[in-house]
């Protein structure tokens, strides 16, 4: 279906793109935070964080926070229009769903 985008479609890729667009432009979310929040392994994240970045849908920015390494996750505005587009077309097909289920009635 036209809009629909393959990378974000997926489930956790899904849920991660959800996760960063309900932030303010340029903000970010910690790693450990987005891997409790979505309930998924850490091997699990990183891996779709990869697919992810390397899109150029999503920023890592890796420092260390009282010598502890932490990754932070930002949305890049290409990965925000290409969330809305996503959305955008979800929207499409439930509309469409809900009008069939209002022709049968």
């Amino acid at each position: 279906m036209p809009g629909f985008d393959d990378l974000i479609h997926q489930p956790v890729r899904l849920r991660i793109m959800s996760a960063l667009a309900a932030l303010k432009r340029g903000a970010q979310l910690e790693f450990t935070y987005l891997r409790d929040l979505l309930d998924v392994t850490d091997g699990n994240l990183g891996a779709h964080l990869a697919k992810l970045e390397s899109a150029d849908y999503i920023q890592l920015e890796k420092s260390f926070v009282d010598r502890k390494p932490r990754t932070f996750i930002r949305s890049t505005d290409l990965g925000r229009h290409a969330f809305r587009g996503h959305v955008k077309a979800l929207e499409s097909v439930l509309r469409g769903a809900s009008e069939s289920e209002s022709e049968e009635s």
